[in-house]
């Protein structure tokens, strides 16, 4: 019987690298540092060089980089933040962990990310009560950022990207992350670029914004034991600041295979009676995920696990519709249509042409059957 795939597999992105990830962390218990010190400093200096130019902040996780970055803008308890609900639910409990509200916008039916038609009307219909505007970036496909900081700014909001599952990927010849105000990065496990544990960082090109973000993360303090604004502890620490400083060098080589195997499954289930993923005008992703659609999800879902096919659901219950945030229910048919039947296939970097070809026959097979 063959191997068993799965749509995710963080220790295969640490085997991969295991001696120079080993190294280094070797190297920061030799040093004695091990909060906010070198290797935190040089990840972040290359991160920042990574988008051509700005500033990185790291922090502890993906949710707290995504609130403190909307803090950074002047969101505050009380406003509203602009989103949508096809995505995890870090990004609106990031929002209400400032006492902010959320407001869903309905995504495009084709790319299944914010749609900025969407956003304009909701953003007109508000009267300037939205403060920002938190487009994702899902499955590392890029959403249309020229449009969306256009309108968004047109009306007075802020931009926070989420790139949390999109390291690398590019827009209109720029990198996601570079487009609007700030952008918040997650370094999960699991993620293009996953530490070994949680971590996450803010960019900007706003040296204001880059340097409130510094504070926020550790207790508000500029100056040591003195807090100047209210803050919190959200630090990086340096293992995890090590293990991505290796992995970063390898950020844009992965990101190809990823494209390669994108690239084997559009074209072996050409003829598949799927929805296959949809890459806007300009877009280049970086396939944090490979995204079918079907409306017997759950069916194929099942066949593909029976042979050791074990595929992803991001994300099977819209934000919406969460028991936690009933009270934002509005109409979004699309959004809805897209968690009900989305289904992630095996991309990652240890995935084999040969694997992408069994998942393709297999599905192949069960569509006949």
């Amino acid at each position: 019987m063959s191997e068993p795939l799965f749509s995710a597999d963080p220790k295969a992105g640490y085997l991969a690298h295991a001696d120079e990830i080993r190294a280094a962390i070797e190297r920061v218990l030799a040093s004695g540092h091990y909060i906010l010190g070198p290797e935190v400093e040089a990840f972040e200096r290359e991160f920042a060089d990574y988008h051509g130019s700005g500033q990185v902040v790291s922090v502890a996780n993906g949710t707290e980089a995504i609130e403190l970055a909307l803090r950074a803008v002047g969101v505050a308890a009380g406003d509203s933040v602009a989103t949508v609900a096809n995505t995890v639910t870090a990004t609106v409990s990031a929002i209400e962990q400032i006492g902010a509200r959320p407001f869903f916008v309905e995504i495009d039916a084709d790319t299944m990310l914010m749609s900025a038609t969407a956003l304009a009307a909701v953003l007109a219909a508000q009267g300037g009560r939205i403060k920002a505007v938190v487009p994702v970036h899902l499955y590392g496909q890029p959403a249309a950022m020229p449009a969306i900081v256009e309108v968004a700014h047109r009306h007075g909001a802020k931009v926070v990207e989420d790139c949390a599952q999109s390291h690398g990927a590019v827009v209109a010849g720029r990198k996601a992350g570079t487009w609007g105000d700030v952008a918040a990065y997650s370094f999960y496990p699991t993620k293009n670029l996953g530490a070994l544990g949680d971590g996450g960082a803010v960019f900007t090109r706003d040296a204001t914004a880059a340097e409130k973000v510094r504070m926020l993360r550790q207790y508000g303090w500029r100056q040591r034991y003195v807090s100047e604004i209210p803050g919190r502890n959200s630090r990086l620490d340096e293992v995890q600041a090590a293990v991505l400083r290796v992995k970063l060098k390898y950020l844009d080589q992965e990101n190809s295979v990823r494209r390669a195997k994108a690239a084997r499954y559009l074209s072996k289930l050409a003829t598949a009676p799927l929805r296959l993923p949809v890459v806007a005008s300009g877009a280049e992703p970086v396939w944090h995920q490979f995204t079918v659609r079907t409306p017997q999800r759950e069916a194929l879902r099942g066949s593909l696990a029976e042979r050791g096919i074990h595929c992803g659901v991001l994300y099977p219950v819209p934000v919406h519709h969460q028991p936690a945030y009933a009270s934002y229910s509005v109409p979004l048919p699309e959004t809805e249509r897209a968690c009900a039947e989305v289904l992630c296939l095996p991309v990652h970097p240890a995935v084999a042409d040969a694997d992408v070809d069994r998942v393709c026959e297999e599905i192949l097979r069960w569509s006949k059957s």
